[in-house]
């Protein structure tokens, strides 16, 4: 069963209303938000391109720790988080002769598993931070997974335009949306459809919200699913919530897009 309840769907993270509640809950988290929007004011005047901005956050964080940057805040969560992930494409249709596009591959958080299961050089991992890549090849190294020769590529946008048609039977990212603003992710849509190879899919995950769509800072956006549902058919693609995804223990929720025939 899902772990989001109603009240969670439709807050607003961004309201006054809801920032004071949670500082009175959860008070031990006042002074690292503060310090988060000391570090979201002052990137924001130096980075005006979104992507920059992300870059210098990942950058930020990578230095602090590795794996908190991608979401994970202990060794156990970061393990979970890259095998749920793992199987649950596994469970729909991801083969070792499959080549995939994993989007905002991170320090290899779920690409190490996949890296070992497909055959040589069927993964294809980008990022948009150079930092975060340096640990995704660290990972590389600590997993043994040299000869797979994966590939690693640091990108500036999601154009997709180094890469071939119809290439990908899988395309994969998970985090990545949750901290794009709407412009970033329809440059993503408008483009995928091209490397997909007949018969693929894109998975995405995405913060959910049922209420107003908003964000936190510029690190963490909300939409509601049939925005991004009704973006997706605008670039001729089809959509849907990916419902059994909605049962794993994970904050996010998840939309699949393929190419119509």
């Amino acid at each position: 069963m899902s772990t989001r309840t109603a009240a969670s769907l439709r807050a607003n993270r961004a309201s006054w209303v809801h920032r004071i509640r949670y500082a009175v809950r959860h008070p031990n988290r006042i002074l690292p938000y503060a310090r988060r929007g000391a570090r979201d004011l002052r990137l924001r005047l130096i980075h005006r391109d979104h992507i920059a901005y992300y870059r210098a956050v990942m950058a930020s964080d990578t230095a602090r720790d590795p794996k908190a940057a991608v979401g994970s805040h202990s060794q156990e969560r970061w393990l979970a988080l890259g095998r749920m992930q793992f199987d649950y494409l596994v469970e729909h249709g991801l083969r070792p002769e499959h080549r995939l596009l994993d989007i905002g591959c991170g320090n290899l958080r779920a690409g190490w598993h996949i890296i070992a299961y497909l055959d040589e050089g069927g993964y294809y991992g980008i990022d948009i931070s150079p930092d975060i890549m340096i640990e995704a090849k660290k990972a590389l190294v600590e997993h043994g997974l040299q000869a797979k020769l994966p590939h690693l590529t640091v990108t500036r946008d999601l154009t997709f335009d180094f890469l071939p048609d119809n290439h990908f039977d899988v395309v994969h990212a998970h985090s990545v949306f949750s901290h794009s603003p709407i412009e970033v992710i329809d440059q993503c849509l408008a483009h995928v459809g091209r490397v997909l190879a007949p018969g693929g899919f894109f998975d995405f995950t995405f913060d959910r919200t049922e209420g107003t769509e908003h964000h936190v800072l510029r690190e963490d956006f909300y939409y509601r699913t049939g925005t991004l549902l009704s973006l997706a058919e605008r670039h001729g693609l089809a959509a849907r919530l990916m419902e059994d995804w909605e049962e794993r223990p994970h904050g996010q929720s998840k939309i699949r897009v393929t190419t119509r025939a």
